[in-house]
């Protein structure tokens, strides 16, 4: 059946990949971007959206609506990336990355949902990240955002149990986008050599791994398979086996060789 589906941060990267693959399928799809001129000659319907701003999500939001009558999925991908030392952390920047990350997720979703309730069907995707499921380190903005969309997306679940309207998360790991050359990253101010080593390390890592990551049309072809289920699982883990498996790793190893193996992964070797 044909839906009318959501999606922010369609302008590159995963959200561009879900957006094209959902539209392909034969859904109608309202992709949006803060800037429109980033999404110029796309398949899908091209809507501005700052999931920063009220006023700007509420008249996305009613646009759809009014032209469509409904929505019936929302995916909400828009995000952003900050990298830097957690314990010498500006507090703007943990604001920063909240914004989008999270605050986003709860201001579209919360423009969207009374509509689906209305409806009494409705599906809700949050894209959130392995790095929701487990700490990264020197990405500990992005992981404690992603966390933050776990808890929400479980409790709002339980809220939402009578209502027919359901909700899932997509935990996705490493993709080949352009989130690597956007992320900001922090600077360092300490006077601390090694740990600064570390941190220089740590980017390295976690852009090489980047850089070899999967091609995005396969979260996008996944998120479509997922749409398309009566009745979809609460979490999907959306990424390479080495990726994903840390997942259960973390639930069977004792917390210190769970660090220290992430921590040796991302070049924070055991001191001296």
């Amino acid at each position: 059946m044909k839906k009318v589906i959501l999606v922010t941060g369609a302008s590159s990267g995963l959200g561009l990949a879900t957006a094209k693959a959902l539209q392909a399928a034969g859904h109608t799809v309202y992709g949006t971007s803060r800037n429109l001129d980033k999404v110029k000659d796309v398949p899908f319907n091209a809507l501005q959206m700052d999931v920063t701003d009220d006023a700007s999500v509420k008249a996305a939001v009613d646009k759809v609506v009014k032209a469509e009558g409904k929505i019936d999925v929302l995916v909400n991908n828009a995000g952003n990336g900050i990298t830097g030392p957690l314990y010498a952390m500006p507090v703007d920047l943990a604001k920063k990355q909240f914004e989008v990350n999270f605050f986003g997720v709860v201001r579209v979703s919360s423009a969207v949902l009374p509509g689906m309730i209305d409806k009494g069907q409705g599906l809700v995707i949050n894209v959130g990240s392995l790095a929701g499921l487990f700490g990264l380190p020197y990405q500990g903005l992005y992981s404690a955002s992603k966390f933050a969309v776990e808890g929400y997306s479980e409790s709002l679940r339980m809220e939402l149990k009578n209502t027919g309207v359901k909700v899932v998360v997509v935990n996705p790991g490493d993709f080949k986008t352009d989130f690597t050359g956007n992320r900001e990253k922090a600077p360092f101010t300490l006077k601390n050599d090694k740990l600064k080593a570390e941190f220089e390390a740590a980017v390295a890592a976690m852009e090489k791994d980047e850089s070899v990551g999967a091609d995005p049309a396969k979260l996008g072809a996944d998120i479509v398979k997922i749409v398309e289920k009566s009745n979809p699982k609460h979490n999907y883990l959306i990424g390479a086996l080495g990726q994903t498996i840390a997942v259960t790793l973390k639930s069977i190893l004792p917390g210190g060789l769970f660090v220290t193996l992430m921590n040796d992964h991302y070049g924070i070797k055991k001191g001296k």
